[in-house]
């Protein structure tokens, strides 16, 4: 049987895919482009789960968005986008609040194969989109060292490698270490375990890893937990990790890459990749 796709996830996925698109500087012809036909298709703006009204929103902000100085422009719809993602569903809020301030990459692609470091593979090479249309956190995806390194910063094993270099976790083992990917590799001053907020990062962690179901499994690179599913990531944070390395070694514009810590959702019908970077 087939399914008619929803009108109203096509709009918001345009939505996310246009400002997207003018935040990496595409062009400003794109502010006047066809996807602000949308707010003259009522049928395509009325979604019965409120995102009719957050289109409409969203496109009466980009027209009140001066067009100069570029530079400002940029800046503006840059904000617009992470306001518009937040408002979108709790799970892109959460990711934003946890890692949108750090140097990470975080995205869901689609369980296809039965072995699934495939569809791993298939999220750090950027070759699939969130099922769901949801937010991924991603600065290196028009870095132009991609052309050099096409899953930069990325250089994964080969997939029949790839669980040489992963350890299973548990399942709070696992939310402990995703909550600390919200620490810097350096000069880290207020580690997850002593922030007044500790208990509210580890429920937007918990939140992120709600997506995947109760009977996910989870994998790390890092190399305490080899010996033990269910280290204390916390106690040590993140300067006190070491891993098995997904970055690659090469020095592409200005940038040495020295440090990671991964973990990898398993799900049945999804597969999500969440990389903390250590970067000089």
């Amino acid at each position: 049987m087939t399914t008619c796709p929803d009108p109203d996830r096509t709009a918001l996925d345009l939505l996310d895919a246009h400002l997207e698109a003018l935040w990496d500087g595409a062009g400003l012809l794109l502010a006047q482009g066809p996807v602000l036909l949308l707010a003259e298709d009522e049928g395509g703006l009325d979604g019965a789960d409120g995102g009719g009204e957050l289109s409409r929103w969203v496109l009466d902000r980009l027209r009140r968005i001066p067009c100069e100085p570029e530079d400002a422009f940029v800046r503006q719809v840059g904000s617009l986008l992470g306001e518009f993602r937040r408002r979108r569903s709790a799970w892109n809020a959460a990711a934003l609040r946890l890692l949108d301030d750090t140097y990470t990459f975080a995205a869901t692609g689609p369980r296809r194969n039965e072995n699934w470091a495939y569809d791993v593979h298939a999220v750090l090479h950027r070759t699939v989109a969130d099922p769901r249309g949801w937010v991924r956190l991603d600065g290196d995806r028009t870095n132009t060292a991609r052309h050099t390194v096409p899953a930069y910063p990325f250089d994964p094993p080969d997939v029949s490698e790839m669980l040489e270099r992963l350890y299973p976790l548990d399942r709070e083992a696992a939310v402990a270490a995703l909550a600390i990917m919200a620490e810097e590799w350096q000069s880290e001053h207020a580690p997850v375990r002593s922030r007044p907020d500790r208990d509210a990062v580890l429920a937007d962690a918990r939140i992120l890893l709600d997506r995947y179901g109760p009977t996910a499994c989870y994998w790390t690179n890092a190399t305490v937990a080899a010996d033990d599913p269910a280290p204390d990531f916390l106690a040590a944070g993140l300067q006190g990790t070491t891993s098995h390395g997904f970055l690659t070694s090469e020095y592409l514009n200005g940038l040495d890459l020295f440090e990671d810590l991964g973990l990898i959702a398993v799900a049945d019908e999804e597969v999500g990749v969440f990389w903390s970077l250590g970067a000089y």
